[in-house]
């Protein structure tokens, strides 16, 4: 299938099963309001677990990242807290793709490329941020569920 179009950015597309490699039908894009605030949004289709694979287009003029980071009980979205750098602590994530043109993790997608990252994902609740310094407060995050 086609990208999610993203006028804003940042293009994910998220293929579960190494196996066959299937779409999974997660889409998520970037969206920039009002003031230049940003945002991650999803379609909140649940993905099935087990080997998930995320590719990360930047289609915009900002260096992107994504980390993915479990969510506990009732945690929700865009709560956690921001250090004096602009940033949240990844502790505990399960995958990383900020790996201009390659796999993992890096020093963030540079405009125009891409990066993907292999996780095995649990039954449960995650957290898709971008964790460049000001991101996650700008809005850059959302939630996906793995079934």
């Amino acid at each position: 299938p086609a990208w999610p179009s993203c006028a804003a950015g940042v293009r994910l597309r998220v293929v579960a099963g190494l196996a066959g490699a299937r779409w999974c039908g997660l889409a998520a894009s970037c969206v920039v309001g009002a003031g230049g605030a940003q945002g991650l949004v999803s379609s909140r289709a649940p993905l099935p677990g087990g080997s998930v694979t995320f590719l990360v287009a930047s289609r915009g003029s900002l260096v992107r990242e994504l980390v993915v980071l479990p969510l506990s009980g009732n945690q929700s979205v865009g709560n956690r807290p921001v250090g004096a750098d602009g940033k949240i602590d990844e502790a505990g994530s399960v995958g990383e793709a900020s790996n201009s043109c390659g796999q993992g993790a890096g020093d963030g997608i540079r405009p125009g490329a891409t990066s993907w990252v292999t996780s095995t994902l649990a039954p449960g609740r995650y957290e898709l941020v971008c964790n460049l310094a000001g991101h996650y407060e700008a809005g850059m995050f959302t939630e996906i569920t793995v079934s």
